[in-house]
């Protein structure tokens, strides 16, 4: 198998594999940048279950107020914001949302996302997107 290209610039040709993912690279500037969203080694797929289905944690869903419950029109505007895809792509970010989701404990895991900057910012676009649908 010859010389792949960059995956992370996609303009060079590689020449080192990200000894964590296998990802090809070609640079020392292209491997920092591809470090900056936390990757892991591929699991083949004749292996195990994804691990995502197996730490799923099955929580009722209630609310305390109505009003706590989000209306239609605030979550189509919350999934069809560009600004909240985008924040989504964050490694760290996606990693604070899985502990939460995961968490037998849930409460006590948001409470400490929270103290995490990426996560306020990511919450306060979700409350100022379904905020700013709810005034139409």
């Amino acid at each position: 198998m010859g010389p792949r290209k960059c995956e992370v610039c996609n303009e060079a040709l590689s020449k080192y594999k990200c000894p964590s993912c296998l990802v090809p690279y070609c640079s020392l500037v292209c491997f920092k940048k591809h470090k900056e969203i936390p990757c892991a080694k591929p699991v083949s797929s004749e292996g195990k279950p994804t691990p995502v289905l197996e730490s799923l944690v099955e929580r009722p869903l209630t609310a305390e107020q109505p009003g706590d419950v989000l209306q239609k029109l605030q979550l189509e505007a919350i999934a069809s914001s560009s600004e909240i895809r985008d924040a989504l792509k964050d490694g760290n970010l996606q990693k604070l949302i899985y502990n939460i989701d995961g968490s037998p404990d849930a409460e006590n895991e948001l409470d400490k996302a929270m103290g995490v900057e990426v996560f306020r910012t990511f919450t306060e676009k979700i409350l100022s997107a379904a905020s700013a649908s709810s005034q139409l």
